[in-house]
């Protein structure tokens, strides 16, 4: 798709294949086990190659559908999915999530990976708005998504329990494309 430089790094953004499903993998349970910004903890995580490969062989086939990864001298370091609706009525949306390596944050990969989404749902007939969740407290990825114009939507308070008292919203965003 396009090769960024930014700050002196070089990263290619492209669609996904199905033999990203290792490197996509290994970035989820990175991201995961840090156990900050995720609805799944580590314990719970326990995705296999051969369901990832299938989930990854699912979104490059379906026309609504799509999984675009940034890499860096060859290895993936992060990756957006967006997964669409079914059903005729909601057919015209859908929404992402998005994980990059905790050590390759705040490099304009984020941006880059969405700026790529958001291009494709622009080319793609089917699609007209782009959703997304996000942790109340992760409001790095809040003004990412807000400085790409993404407008909060709603919000589901104390959507996610992180301890006995500790509680999390979560900001529904969107954008039409």
């Amino acid at each position: 798709m396009s090769e960024v430089k930014n700050n002196g790094l070089a990263y290619r953004i492209r669609t996904g294949e199905l033999e990203d499903a290792k490197a996509v993998l290994d970035v989820q349970d990175s991201v995961i086990s840090e156990g900050e910004y995720f609805i799944t903890v580590s314990e719970e995580f326990n995705k296999t190659l051969d369901q990832q490969r299938e989930w990854i062989r699912r979104l490059l086939e379906n026309e609504r559908e799509t999984i675009i990864v940034a890499e860096i001298n060859g290895e993936v370091v992060g990756w957006i999915g967006f997964q669409a609706e079914n059903r005729k009525r909601m057919s015209h949306k859908g929404s992402f999530g998005m994980m990059i390596r905790n050590n390759f944050r705040g490099m304009g990969i984020g941006k880059q990976l969405i700026k790529a989404l958001l291009d494709w749902a622009e080319a793609n007939p089917f699609i007209e708005k782009v959703s997304l969740g996000v942790f109340s407290t992760n409001h790095r990825a809040i003004s990412l998504y807000k400085s790409m114009g993404f407008i909060e939507e709603g919000r589901k308070i104390k959507e996610f329990k992180m301890s006995q008292s500790e509680y999390v919203d979560d900001i529904i965003m969107f954008k039409m494309v």
